[in-house]
C-alpha cells in the first residue's frame, strides 16, 4: 500500500491518496478542493480510481468531488448519515464558507463494519459520530484514516451542527483507543500521529 497526502482547500484539508502497487487501484480520501492536484498526482503514479471516500460531509471534504468523480469514474462513498451533506449546502456548511455548493449524491452508503476493498487492500469502517452524526475512520493493517475524529493530541470539533462532544469522546475512546500502539493516524487536518501517542499525550482523552 501507498499513501499520497496532499494539503488541499481553503483549510488545509489533508486528503489522502491510497493505492495498491500490485494493481495501481485508488481511493481518495476527502478530496477537499484542489482538484487539478489531485488528479496530476493520480495521472502521474498512473493510477485507476475505484472510490472517492468522504470521512464526513463538511464542505473542506468534499468540495471536489464531483471534479475527481468526472475525471476518473470513481464511486463515492459516504456515510448513511452524512449522505445528504452532500447536496446540501446548509448542511455542508459550504453556505457559511467562500461560496455555497452541493455535490452530486453518493453512489454507496455505508455503515460500521462495512469494507471497502481496493486492489488488495482492504478498508474496514469504523463509525465515529461526534464531529458529524456519519463521521467515519477507515482502518487498514496498521494505518488509521481519522477524518476529523482524532488529531495529533487533539480531537475534532464538536460545536457544528449534528456534533456531540461527549458522543464523540465516546467514538475515540471506544473505537479507536482499542487499536494497537503501533497504529499509524492519518489525521483530516495537522500532523500524522499513532494511537499509542494518543493515548499517552491526548489530553481530551485522558
Amino acid at each position: 500500500m501507498k499513501i499520497i497526502q496532499l494539503g488541499v482547500g481553503q483549510l488545509g484539508t489533508n486528503c489522502y491518496i491510497v493505492y495498491c502497487e500490485q494493481t495501481l487501484q485508488a481511493g481518495v480520501i476527502d478530496p477537499g478542493g484542489s482538484a487539478e492536484a489531485i488528479l496530476a498526482e493520480i495521472n502521474k503514479a498512473k493510477l485507476t480510481v475505484d472510490y472517492i471516500i468522504n470521512t464526513h460531509g463538511h464542505a473542506d471534504h468534499i468540495a471536489a468531488n464531483d471534479a475527481v468523480q468526472q475525471a476518473t469514474g470513481a464511486k463515492v462513498l459516504i456515510h448513511h448519515e452524512d449522505a445528504d451533506m452532500l447536496t446540501n449546502p446548509q448542511l455542508n456548511l459550504s453556505i457559511y464558507l467562500s461560496g455555497s455548493f452541493s455535490c452530486r449524491p453518493a453512489d454507496r452508503l455505508l455503515k460500521a463494519g462495512d469494507t471497502i476493498s481496493i486492489g488488495n487492500i482492504e478498508f474496514k469502517t469504523l463509525h465515529t459520530p461526534g464531529h458529524t452524526p456519519g463521521g467515519i475512520c477507515l482502518l487498514t493493517d496498521k494505518v488509521l484514516l481519522a477524518g476529523d475524529t482524532l488529531f495529533a493530541e487533539s480531537i475534532g470539533r464538536s460545536d457544528f451542527p449534528g456534533g456531540s462532544s461527549s458522543q464523540l469522546i465516546n467514538s475515540i475512546k471506544s473505537q479507536l483507543m482499542n487499536l494497537e500502539d503501533a497504529v499509524r493516524v492519518l489525521p483530516g487536518h495537522g500532523p500524522e500521529t499513532s494511537i499509542g501517542w494518543e493515548r499517552s499525550h491526548n489530553p481530551f482523552i485522558q
